[in-house]
């Protein structure tokens, strides 16, 4: 697993964005994606941080289901 770098949630976004992810809406300080697929619909959380914690964007990458090298290459 490649090291995640400390990043902005538009940073993140917008890597996601690249990835297919489209912005449902924003609840808050909690922006909503989801990416529709042939075996069904995958939605993640991204909390509006001016920093995201490594764990936070862990957590963010295995519930959008992304490699963290994939992401990373889409920064």
């Amino acid at each position: 697993m490649s090291k995640l770098p400390r990043i902005s949630s538009r940073e993140a976004i917008r890597a996601l964005e690249k990835l297919g992810f489209e912005k449902v809406r924003q609840t808050g300080s909690h922006v909503i994606l989801q990416l529709k697929t042939e075996a069904g619909t995958i939605g993640c959380v991204v909390p509006a941080h001016s920093e995201l914690k490594i764990g936070t964007l862990s957590g963010i990458l295995k519930q959008a289901n992304v490699d963290s090298q994939d992401f990373i290459d889409q920064l």
